[in-house]
């Protein structure tokens, strides 16, 4: 499917995004191991988060309610039944990394693939830990790409140091190591989304951090308590840099997760000289909440992007490349290699659409570097089946001269069922 995107003057409104699609996947996973029912309130009802819960039904998890407001009943730690069929991630490696770490505590045989794309999306970062923690697993390549089978069991816990800030390699070993008896220590280059460890501690878990090493203590027994998913800071993203770069207009989003793992996108654009205001904060089970406000019509600069800030934004990354075309000088960004290995290869996509659109870009080996105040053009853009491109592609479209086509838009509905409907009604 295809959707033609014209060009706007103003965006206006007050409005809220889908729950948040990290914690949302942790929600689902977690309460399905307690003892006890957990309700889960606010659930992003997209492809990715879909993916998982249809995991967790094939192995026993039983959920009541509508999405919004739906009730898991958990089967423990010890109750997960092995699956009659092959459990498919689909398109969602979160879905895949996160459930190989359950698995690999299990009892029973298990078989895990997805699409085309997340079957060419590298494993071994998190099968090659699992296997030092005693799991057996085997697959393609030497057991680093789907489908892979996994026959769990005993685990012992670990001492690792990742090779790269992965929050997904290390909730899969957190994930793990809740089968183990001891302590397992997990050591990060750079500190990566800690979801997994906010909601294990709300949980019950004796979970600590100190610096760069995250801690936890097993066995224990995780609670059965009310979980409220706040909306995803990552799909706020693209209506904040839209407002931004709007000549008129301002837009208030509510409830919006501000964990500061993820307020990488703030910051720049705080930096760039479109401050977003932080209103109402609060809390929802150990997650910081609050509403977003941003006026439009700031003059915007280039500014340097590097490795220490990439792990807080790095799903960011697509719109924030759209933001430097607008921007006064030039804009760098290095360190984000990781996007090559997403549902695309993210630097490529950006280089190759926005260069249809008469961007000056230059791709570097691990990432960007993007000349401001270049006039873009409509154009005939792919989306490369990426949500986050094909969102980004619709933000720069807003602003170019003339109307922009975007090919393949249903990848979008993994995380933002909605989004071209919101942002009409918001630029209208």
């Amino acid at each position: 499917m295809d959707i033609t995107v014209e060009p706007r003057e103003q965006l206006l409104g007050q409005t809220r995004v889908p729950g948040d699609k990290s914690i949302s996947h942790r929600a689902l996973i977690l309460s399905s191991l307690v003892e006890g029912t957990v309700e889960l309130e606010g659930l992003l009802e997209a492809g990715d988060p879909l993916s998982t819960y249809k995991c967790l039904q094939g192995l026993g998890v039983e959920f009541y309610g509508d999405w919004n407001r739906l009730k898991v009943k958990g089967k423990g730690l010890r109750g997960l039944r092995e699956p009659e069929d092959v459990l498919n991630a689909e398109n969602s490696g979160t879905t895949a990394r996160l459930l190989l770490g359950v698995l690999a505590g299990q009892p029973f045989f298990s078989t895990l693939t997805g699409d085309t794309s997340l079957r060419n999306r590298p494993m071994g970062r998190v099968t090659e830990p699992l296997k030092k923690m005693g799991a057996y697993l085997d697959g393609r390549h030497n057991s680093t790409l789907l489908p892979l089978y996994v026959r769990g069991g005993d685990l012992t816990p670990i001492r690792y140091t990742l090779p790269v800030a992965s929050a997904q390699v290390k909730s899969a070993l957190l994930l793990a190591a809740l089968y183990t008896s001891g302590t397992t220590e997990i050591i990060e280059p750079v500190c990566s989304r800690d979801h997994t460890e906010r909601m294990l501690c709300y949980l019950g878990s004796g979970m600590k951090r100190e610096k760069e090493r995250v801690i936890l203590e097993t066995p224990f027994k995780l609670k059965a308590r009310r979980i409220q998913i706040p909306g995803d800071i990552s799909s706020a993203s693209f209506f904040l840099v839209a407002a931004a770069l709007a000549p008129r207009g301002e837009l208030l989003i509510e409830e919006v997760g501000i964990n500061p793992t993820r307020t990488g996108i703030l910051d720049v654009l705080e930096e760039m000289g479109a401050g977003v205001k932080i209103l109402n904060k609060r809390e929802y089970n150990f997650e910081p909440v609050a509403d977003l406000f941003i006026k439009s019509g700031a003059s915007l600069k280039g500014i340097e992007i590097n490795s220490k800030i990439i792990p807080r934004l790095v799903d960011e990354i697509p719109v924030i490349a759209v933001a430097a075309l607008f921007a006064e000088g030039e804009t760098v960004i290095k360190g984000a290699g990781e996007l090559r290995f997403k549902e695309t290869d993210r630097l490529s996509a950006l280089t190759l659409e926005l260069r249809k659109m008469g961007a000056v870009i230059k791709e570097l080996p691990d990432g960007l570097i993007i000349k401001g105040k270049v006039r873009i053009k409509g154009s005939c853009c792919s989306s490369h089946g990426d949500h986050r491109i094909a969102m980004a592609l619709a933000v720069a479209a807003l602003f170019a001269r003339g109307e922009t086509v975007i090919q393949e838009i249903e990848p979008v509905q993994v995380s933002f069922p909605g989004f071209f409907e919101l942002l009409q009604n918001l630029t209208a």
